[in-house]
């Protein structure tokens, strides 16, 4: 089978693609000849009626949601062979730290009635007050008879998460098999519908409480794609003190506008205007350093397009306003511009600039899915300590061309020069170590090439051995992993090249002499689907980094999109 014709087979599917826009497949040359000897109508045959039953099972998903009894039985056959539902909660057999884990032992599957099977429904629904997000995900699937009135047996996997009847948050997950008979294009009738394992999460307090609205930071923006929001755009927040206050301040860059939040103790207001940087150009990453080392924080703003300074007047004007500088300081460099982070890489005791620079996907396509290197060129903007920057990546070998997403510095060993990790989208990151007047990449060498679709990164030290730790996020996707085992067999190559990019995120274990072990495997796995800028984070306070991973894209009313 030809390498452009099984990429027009991914593309056919829509439930795959994460897998053809996100996580990629490895050039022709780079794939055995042998594993394409597949019949390509069977296997878009298998893959048509996987994504068949995955659309129900979102719609089933999106009944077990809403809480709907009457509305979840009208995807089984009736009678069912099904496990029934425990109809409470069981014992906790273990805490972590705040969160209370039970076990429950699912009960044998039985012939169930319709009016039976929604009772055990409703009996395990109403252990919640309300549920915020329920999914049933097909896993792996074989079908039987013909596609239109076919058989389907599937291993999936389900969460539901929301709060019991005390309030507190609950997390039920597990996994089990099902078989179902399609009736329809997307109609499918469950006959069988085993649950094999049966997990309970518990909070003992709430560690976080939504307050953006009272706090004074909530904006509501149009729909992507309605008017207001017609384009794809890129945002984010940086913090600090721009005040002298003590106070930790926001900026965040929007739509149309930015906003700078000014902390006054228990909420915030909108002080943009007044400071003289509501409306820029279209801006992507803030970035709050004190480039003119006069004592307050300036104000760098990565953005697609040219790059963009705003030298605070707090000192010596007295007033915070900024004024916009980005022409006179040098920085005003075309480029994709996706995030921004600071340093002073040459020790002369003033603040450098360091900008990851993407590519515009869809204008213009990565000329590898694994080992891409036709992305924009980052910059790195070296401090004149005059008020301008020099731009110096190529001279100091950080110029990466490689779909560059986010990046940060640290001393990773302990030499007192800072390094520089950067996480690639579409393949292999870099780690920069610093000689002193240039970076040589070492990240092959140092255990930390994680060849996935990089788009976080964060230092930490998640085992408190004094040496940092480095976590990467990257991609995760069922829906891949499933069409991978059906493609290739397992231990070959291609597999383990393309499995690596559907895996999820990455955690390394550093040492003294700032080479890594990668953990991910035993200490995870950390799957957290499209994800993005993952930190070390001590939630709880007892002493011990914890770790967060945000995640999404563009989604609409329908849970089968993105």
């Amino acid at each position: 089978m030809a390498y452009n014709g099984l990429v027009n087979l991914f593309c056919s599917h829509a439930l795959v693609l994460m897998l053809v826009l996100r996580i990629g497949l490895v050039e022709a040359q780079s794939v055995e000849p042998s594993q394409f000897q597949l019949d390509k109508e069977d296997l878009g045959q298998v893959e048509d009626l996987s994504e068949s039953l995955a659309n129900a099972l979102i719609d089933f998903s999106s009944a077990v949601q809403q809480r709907e009894p009457k509305r979840i039985v009208r995807f089984f056959h009736d009678p069912v062979q099904a496990t029934p539902w425990p109809a409470s909660l069981g014992p906790s057999t273990k805490t972590i730290k705040w969160i209370s884990l039970g076990v429950l032992q699912p009960v044998p599957s039985a012939t169930l009635m319709r009016e039976q099977l929604e009772n055990t429904w409703e009996a395990f629904l109403s252990l919640f007050s309300e549920i915020e997000d329920a999914r049933f995900k097909v896993k792996q699937a074989r079908f039987s008879g013909e596609p239109e009135r076919g058989i389907g047996k599937s291993g999936f996997k389900f969460f539901l998460v929301g709060r019991d009847q005390s309030n507190r948050r609950l997390w039920v997950r597990g996994d089990g098999r099902i078989e179902a008979e399609r009736t329809g294009t997307e109609s499918w009738l469950i006959s069988v519908f085993r649950i094999e394992r049966i997990q309970t999460l518990r909070t003992d307090v709430d560690l976080f409480s939504q307050v953006a609205l009272p706090a004074g930071v909530s904006v509501s923006l149009p729909a992507y794609g309605s008017p207001g929001n017609n384009d794809f755009v890129y945002h984010g927040a940086a913090a600090g003190d721009v005040d002298g206050d003590g106070l930790i301040d926001v900026f965040a860059t929007g739509i149309g506008r930015n906003y700078l939040y000014r902390n006054q103790g228990s909420t915030f207001s909108d002080a943009a205007e007044d400071a003289g940087v509501a409306v820029t150009l279209s801006g992507t990453a803030p970035l709050f350093l004190d480039a003119d080392n006069d004592g307050d924080l300036d104000l760098f703003v990565a953005a697609v397009g040219e790059q963009m300074f705003f030298e605070n007047r707090l000192i010596p004007d007295g007033k915070l306003s900024f004024r916009d500088i980005s022409q006179e300081a040098g920085v005003s460099l075309p480029a994709v511009g996706f995030s921004a982070t600071a340093a002073d890489v040459n020790r002369d005791g003033w603040t450098d600039i360091y900008v990851t620079s993407y590519n515009r996907y869809g204008r213009v396509m990565p000329n590898s899915w694994h080992r891409a290197s036709n992305g924009t060129p980052n910059l790195l903007f070296l401090n004149q300590k005059d008020g301008t920057f020099t731009e110096s990546a190529k001279a100091w070998g950080v110029q990466d061309r490689r779909w560059s997403y986010a990046a940060q510095f640290a001393d990773i060993d302990g030499n007192g020069l800072l390094d520089l990790y950067v996480a690639n989208d579409f393949g292999e990151n870099a780690l920069y170590v610093n000689l002193g007047d240039r970076f040589q990449d070492r990240a092959d060498s140092s255990g930390v090439l994680d060849p996935g679709n990089g788009m976080g990164v964060s230092f930490g030290d998640y085992n408190n051995d004094g040496h940092l730790d480095l976590y990467v996020t990257n991609m995760s996707s069922t829906a891949g992993n499933r069409i991978l085992d059906r493609l290739f067999p397992s231990g070959t190559s291609s597999r383990s090249v393309l499995r690596k990019l559907a895996a999820g995120n990455s955690l390394f274990q550093g040492n003294s002499k700032g080479d890594f072990r990668d953990v991910s495997a035993s200490l995870g796995p950390f799957g957290a689907g499209w994800a993005w800028g993952g930190v070390f984070v001590d939630f709880d306070n007892d002493g011990w980094e914890d770790l967060y991973s945000p995640n999404g894209f563009i989604s609409g009313k329908s849970m089968k999109d993105t």
